[in-house]
């Protein structure tokens, strides 16, 4: 045998061996995953992990208590603790973990220490305001923001954008209607516009005031909403026509305006009938706490059972130890549970076990039968199905959550088959009616996409519509694939179009509900490959560069929350374990288990696994609104990566 010959045998022994260790130790790794997260079900039915965000929600809660005019001191040292616990260095606080400081944020913490008692000459206070006057003040904080001020006497009412009650009976007649706001954005404004009309503001026991957080000092001409440059556009329009609702206001409030009255009730009644089946009003914590604000300015007395529920829902969101409190701003169970069954399953958990078995009875016992407000976007005869993200949310089940509870359900078995078929079909049939116009869905509503609803002054939450999204469409593919649909079915169809107009040059989709790029180019490719596109097609091959030259050195992928202001940011961040599998699983896609770059990602999985099973993750990943508002779910650094380890296993299988 000649040497070549030998080196040959040589290389391809040690490639092997190599490959056979590699694959020892990625099993290793879901065998731990598994075991981990089949530990951390709850009450044997389900899974939940916490919702990580910003300090708002605790001063938000702080200022209220205050207002309410009944703060318990343990409690507030303890939201206090929290509070500066994130604080930057630089003195100011951020909406996402690595973030620059926040003007809201800012703003909202060091009023919650000021109202707390804590001295405007302390070091912390006096960075934080430099931090807040550098961010514009007082005068660049958003609406909502505002008028948590103003319940307070801190901000003139009169430059607060009016929310006038009357939007409620507004019908499809006209183009500007209720209905038109997204789910969540309807949510909130019903029980504002209540607090708008009557004004609670309440004196603080210690007045304070926030003078200093005027950059050039209390002058109204910086208060004025700000106009375009431009003579004629919506935005100059609806600004005239806020001037026009503050002189319906003077009227209203004496009685004299010919709808309040009957807009005030359908308001009330409307916050009060989705109090029903809800755990609080929408289940997530803005409109819980504008709720509660909301029944108390009606005249609700504090031992009323409404506003004795709100408050207990309220409190069921916060997570209180010995020294600190934090605030979630909703529960995610089904969101949880349907991902952890669904990667469970994948990594090879047989379907009757146990685990799974109740997390599926759970899931179907989860079913909404009930016609909710999305009826009012989507008028068409099909049977109410759906799912939501929290407890308890009856009138608004959701497209992501459905689709990804199906996904779940089609894998796994329970006590009663035929059941779990039924609930399967219902389910599918109703998330089906959703697809938009253009082809994609999204998250709540039907065509809920008329962008003269963003030039409203009250819309800078960045939130008003609920337009379809890559993300949520690929993800209804995917569902689609694993059903048998075949590629040219029309809803399929559509969606393809959809999805290809939405690529980005440089290969990459947009992520809505995560964070960002790489979130949205792994389900757009998970998507169409169940479906059937065939991963050779040449866009879908400049994904795989595009995700392959964000790649970082340590094998991993990582991305801030900053890509939503600025796309140069795309794909450059820290590594992640959620990322990281995302990135992987579309990679996946190609069929090429032994590329280096995704043996690189599998790798990192590996090495950063920690001992008992879990993932270890600060950077914050999911998104809520973007530029506003993020999340940083904390299961996502466990029950992602085994599903990317899973797909890979199945992938060398296939190979």
């Amino acid at each position: 045998m000649s040497i070549r010959s030998d080196q040959i045998i040589s290389n391809q022994r040690a490639e092997a061996s190599f490959l056979s260790s590699f694959k020892s130790r990625f099993e290793a790794t879901i065998r731990r995953s598994t075991d981990f997260l089949i530990g951390e079900q709850i009450e044997g039915n389900y899974w939940v992990g916490e919702l990580m965000v910003d300090s708002t929600l605790v001063s938000d809660t702080i200022c209220y208590h205050h207002w309410n005019g009944k703060v318990d001191d343990v409690w507030q040292r303890k939201g206090i603790n929290h509070i500066l616990s994130m604080q930057l260095p630089d003195g100011g606080w951020n909406i996402y973990y690595g973030g620059p400081p926040e003007v809201n944020a800012t703003i909202k913490a060091y009023l919650a220490l000021k109202l707390a008692g804590v001295p405007e000459t302390d070091k912390r206070m006096l960075r934080a305001r430099e931090v807040a006057l550098n961010l514009g003040g007082i005068p660049r904080m958003n609406t909502f923001s505002k008028l948590y001020l103003a319940l307070l006497g801190l901000f003139p009412w009169k430059y607060v954008p009016t929310i006038p009650c009357e939007v409620i009976l507004i019908g499809k007649w006209f183009h500007v209607n209720f209905h038109e706001m997204s789910n969540w954005t309807r949510s909130m404004l019903v029980p504002l516009s209540i607090i708008n009309h009557h004004r609670p503001t309440r004196q603080l026991k210690n007045p304070i005031t926030l003078d200093e957080l005027y950059p050039e000092g209390f002058n109204e001409r910086d208060l004025e909403l700000r106009r375009d440059p431009k003579r004629f556009t919506w935005r100059n329009f609806f600004i005239h026509l806020d001037r026009l609702h503050k002189f319906a206001e003077l009227f209203a409030r004496k009685g004299w305006h010919p709808f309040r009255k009957r807009a005030l009730r359908r308001s009330e009644e409307w916050m009060l009938e989705r109090f029903e089946g809800s755990s609080g009003l929408a289940a997530i914590f803005p409109a819980m706490l504008n709720s509660l604000i909301a029944l108390k300015a009606l005249g609700y007395a504090d031992d009323h059972p409404q506003v004795i529920r709100a408050e207990k829902e309220l409190k069921n969101l916060e997570h209180e130890t010995e020294t600190s409190v934090r605030i979630e701003p909703c529960l995610s169970p089904v969101w949880d549970t349907a991902i952890t069954c669904i990667c469970l399953r994948e990594a090879g958990l047989p379907e009757d076990h146990p685990a799974l078995v109740d997390a599926t009875e759970w899931l179907i016992r989860k079913e909404i039968r009930f016609r909710g407000d999305w009826y009012y976007k989507n008028p068409v005869d099909v049977e109410p199905s759906g799912w939501v993200f929290e407890h308890h949310n009856k009138w608004n089940p959701d497209v992501d959550d459905t689709a990804m509870v199906l996904l779940a359900l089609r894998l796994t078995k329970t006590s009663d088959p035929k059941k779990r078929d039924e609930c399967f079909s219902r389910g599918l049939k109703w998330l089906l009616t959703f697809q938009c116009r253009d082809g994609g869905w999204a998250a709540f509503d039907k065509d809920c996409t008329r962008s003269i609803m963003e030039k409203v002054p009250f819309a800078d939450h960045n939130a008003m519509l609920d337009p379809e999204c890559a993300d949520i469409t690929a993800r209804i593919l995917e569902l689609l694939g694993y059903e048998g649909f075949s590629i040219e079915h029309p809803q399929v169809v559509k969606a393809i179009d959809y999805l290809k107009s939405q690529q980005e040059p440089d290969g990459s989709w947009y992520g809505r509900w995560g964070v960002n790029y790489v979130y949205g180019t792994w389900q757009v490719l998970r998507g169409l490959h169940a479906i059937g596109v065939s991963p050779d097609e040449p866009f879908l091959q400049r994904a795989r560069v595009w995700l392959e030259s964000v790649q970082n050195a340590d094998g991993g992928w990582g991305e801030r929350c900053n890509t939503y202001d600025d796309p140069v940011f795309k794909g450059q961040g820290p590594s992640t374990p959620s990322q990281t599998a995302w990135a992987v699983m579309g990679l996946c896609v190609f069929g090429a288990p032994h590329s280096a770059s995704l043996m690189r990602g599998i790798e990192h999985l590996n090495d950063t696994q920690n001992e008992d099973g879990s993932w270890t993750e600060l950077e914050t990943t999911g998104t809520g609104f973007p530029k506003v508002f993020y999340l940083k779910y904390d299961m996502y650094r466990n029950t992602w990566p085994l599903l990317a380890l899973a797909s890979y296993q199945k992938l060398l299988k296939q190979a």
